[in-house]
């Protein structure tokens, strides 16, 4: 039996050049498994494809892969519904004094929790017992806090009969599992019947990426010239979004909207959340050169895809009411 368990990290990985969300995907793919299971979503979240609303990064990268590889994807917890449980649980609490004092308790394993995420590591650092450490001690500061159930979702529960699904199989296999619920997964497989990410060497898509999500990240301390060089070295249709939004930013409203003119008019289907954030970025810019209908028309678009970001929703429905102004970039 060959099993490789990845930690996802949502959105997080946007913040990680080194383990961003190619990486997880060239990893699946390095590993040419016969079936992707995913550890924290139930089947009806992703036959719903729910992970796209929480933004989970690397599956708008392993899915398409799979697809196209004729690679099975399983999705193995039978009990998702009870990951809102510990949302519920926090915004129960935070109604009351008694319940925001207890709160508060946590906030230093939130703390802790935050560094990890948004400090940048790779895939091995995953592997590492100092890091694994650090979730094992934010999952036993939750339990000693509240116990084990609502608070921390079930997760223990939950992954435990993960666990025992997987034991179930055959062949090679890959587990992609949220970071949270990655050290408790792993308790419940049996040692040596498991591998974790080793050192890996970033291949050049990989590197792409981290220049992409560098642009989503854009802010007034990057070199917005060198940016838009290696975006042009990048090229596809997410790296000309992305210099339209630079040129943007920089007040070249007319350069933005002569790169989203060509976008729109080629494939820009993927990744998936791409036309929803280009049609509404398009429609505004043509509202900016005073083309009214075009933008009318963008907005539309937006509206009528069969899923859109819910930022790129709220920017659609914003222009069909007003013009867009540049002061609302």
């Amino acid at each position: 039996m060959s099993v490789l368990v990845i930690p996802t990290l949502g959105p997080f990985h946007i913040l990680h050049p080194r383990y961003n969300g190619v990486t997880v995907a060239e990893l699946v793919k390095a590993h040419q498994p016969e079936k992707i299971f995913l550890a924290s979503y139930g089947p009806e979240e992703l036959a719903a494809k729910s992970w796209r609303d929480q933004n989970d990064i690397s599956l708008f990268h392993v899915l398409p892969w799979a697809e196209s590889a004729n690679v099975a994807v399983e999705a193995l917890d039978a009990q998702a519904h009870l990951k809102k449980e510990a949302e519920l649980f926090r915004q129960a609490l935070g109604q009351y004094p008694k319940g925001q004092q207890a709160l508060e308790q946590v906030q230093a394993l939130e703390e802790s929790l935050q560094w990890l995420l948004s400090s940048p590591r790779t895939p091995e650092d995953f592997a590492q017992d100092s890091l694994l450490q650090v979730l094992r001690a934010y999952h036993q500061g939750y339990v000693l806090a509240f116990g084990e159930g609502p608070a921390t979702g079930f997760r223990r529960m939950r992954m435990q009969r993960v666990a025992e699904r997987l034991s179930l199989g055959q062949g090679r296999r890959v587990v992609l599992v949220d970071v949270l619920e990655y050290p408790l997964l792993l308790e419940h497989l049996p040692p040596g019947q498991y591998e974790l990410p080793g050192a890996h060497a970033p291949t050049e898509l990989e590197r792409q990426r981290s220049v992409l999500d560098r642009a989503w990240q854009l802010s007034e301390s990057d070199d917005w010239a060198i940016l838009l060089e290696q975006l042009q070295e990048v090229e596809g249709p997410e790296a000309l979004y992305c210099a339209a939004q630079i040129y943007l930013a920089a007040g070249q409203a007319e350069d933005a909207f002569e790169l989203l003119e060509q976008l729109v008019h080629s494939d820009f289907q993927h990744p998936e959340y791409l036309p929803g954030y280009t049609l509404a970025r398009y429609g505004q810019l043509a509202d900016l050169m005073g083309q009214r209908d075009k933008a009318l028309r963008a907005y539309k678009a937006v509206l009528g895809l069969s899923w859109v970001p819910q930022e790129a929703k709220e920017t659609a429905l914003a222009g069909q009411q007003t013009p867009f102004q540049p002061d609302r970039v």
